[in-house]
């Protein structure tokens, strides 16, 4: 199977740069996989596709400031760092840029010294391991000091950090927000719960693979990067108990809840590192319906609900978002696959 497979062509016009100032007032395309319906619809209106005794699961985790800017002591040279994964105490896997100004040692300065990293590990394709010095609490100095990581086809700025955060965010962890959420208000959830639904969450912290494109020509060369999930023992008891369907928000938490239900059969109480990949092929055993954005070409994302409805049903519904103006990627427009 071909990366190409995966491609289609995308004015950048049609690429979001800020969200909408209501949440909800997204556009909603709605997927029949059993009939190959399209249905133009707004995600205000997404209850309507919701039956009392349905479970939507949503993905928890918060984003964490985790763009730093800062000099490298040495010389004044300019440093990105990006923050990836929480190794151990105050050592931190990164992503640097430039990576050719780093070696072992190396000390970058952000804020008035008021954090300083570092270098004491170099990976490849532009990952170090830093030390982080700082006095006080860690998170603390990040939340004045970080920026939202916003994905790179973004490039006008966010003036209101907190709406590239869930309205439900709690457990600090990802570099980049489960973006199918960014939907839904608290009043919208009301309205879900009130009709009969009930919400579960799962946690899965968004990772390195969110800023990695698939670089091989086939897609089972593909190596995935590992993301920290947990699954709550009350979430796995009530998906365990669901008398309607499993409805995924995201594919971050359909990842999760694939990567339990293939590791025990069912849903248990769980925490640990997943790389699953999903593509066309694979076989769904823990989610009826999926509620996504519209994502990169030739992108893990793309593959994935490429996998749970036709490839060649959803190209044909992104050829018709594209004829009908819809907003693609982070703050883009929902489909919702049923």
């Amino acid at each position: 199977m071909r990366t190409s497979e995966f491609d289609f062509k995308l004015d950048k016009k049609l690429i979001a740069q800020t969200p909408l100032e209501n949440r909800s007032n997204s556009k909603l395309m709605v997927l029949d996989k059993l009939t190959g319906k399209i249905t133009h619809e707004s995600f205000n209106n997404i209850v309507d596709y919701f039956e009392a005794g349905d479970v939507l699961v949503l993905n928890d985790t918060k984003v964490l400031p985790a763009r730093l800017l800062g000099t490298k002591a040495e010389t004044g040279a300019h440093i990105e760092l990006m923050l990836l994964n929480n190794i151990k105490n105050n050592i931190w896997e990164t992503l640097v840029k430039p990576l050719k100004r780093m070696k072992i040692g190396t000390i970058i300065t952000f804020g008035n010294g008021e954090l300083k990293a570092e270098c004491i590990k170099i990976l490849g394709e532009g990952i170090i391991h830093v030390e982080m010095i700082y006095e006080g609490i860690f998170f603390e100095v990040l939340d004045r000091l970080g920026e939202m990581p916003l994905p790179p086809y973004i490039t006008e700025k966010l003036e209101v950090q907190d709406r590239y955060q869930t309205v439900y965010a709690k457990n600090l962890g990802s570099v980049a927000a489960p973006t199918a959420g960014l939907h839904f208000t608290d009043e919208l959830i009301k309205s879900i719960v009130a009709h009969g639904v009930e919400i579960v969450y799962v946690t899965l912290h968004v990772g390195l693979g969110t800023f990695r494109p698939i670089k091989v020509d086939n897609i089972f060369e593909h190596k995935m990067h590992s993301e920290f999930y947990r699954l709550s023992k009350e979430s796995a008891e009530v998906l365990n108990h669901v008398k309607g369907r499993v409805i995924s928000v995201g594919t971050t938490s359909t990842r999760t809840l694939e990567a339990i239900h293939n590791k025990f059969d069912r849903f248990e109480e769980d925490s640990g590192w997943t790389d699953i990949f999903i593509y066309p092929g694979y076989e769904f055993k823990a989610i009826d319906a999926l509620i996504t954005n519209f994502h990169l070409p030739k992108s893990t994302l793309l593959m994935l609900i490429s996998a749970f409805a036709e490839r060649e049903f959803i190209l044909k519904a992104y050829e018709e978002a594209i004829s009908h103006n819809y907003r693609f990627y982070s703050f883009g427009d929902s489909m919702l696959i049923l």
